[in-house]
């Protein structure tokens, strides 16, 4: 069985409460970091954790996860809406063991 890689997480803690400025500041602020993140070695997946918000805020982070899952396959990118500590570290041990989960926007519950 081949090595399968290693699943990154990037935290951003914390974003504006419009759905606009906060995809903004994403992609303007963030973009680069997670790129240098998906460029190490033994980099498998990555999983960008941001925090819970409302539905508006649902189609920039799923086309975030969408897009960077195409430019970099075949490594895997999800992004995860963070819930309790628990359903979230759920969530990120589910995604560790499900290879062919990619482009996904996730929400944490409990």
């Amino acid at each position: 069985m081949s090595d399968p890689g290693i699943q990154a997480v990037q935290h951003i803690a914390e974003l504006p409460d419009s759905a606009l400025e906060a995809s903004a500041y994403v992609l303007n602020e963030q973009l680069g970091a997670v790129r240098a993140v998906l460029s190490e070695d033994g980099v498998s997946a990555l999983v960008i954790v941001l925090p819970a918000a409302g539905p508006d805020h649902s189609d920039w982070r799923l086309a975030l996860a969408r897009d960077l899952a195409r430019e970099f396959a075949p490594q895997r990118v999800n992004v995860v809406a963070r819930g309790s500590d628990a359903a979230t570290q759920a969530l990120l041990t589910y995604l560790e063991g499900a290879p062919g989960v990619t482009g996904h926007y996730l929400e944490a519950h409990d």
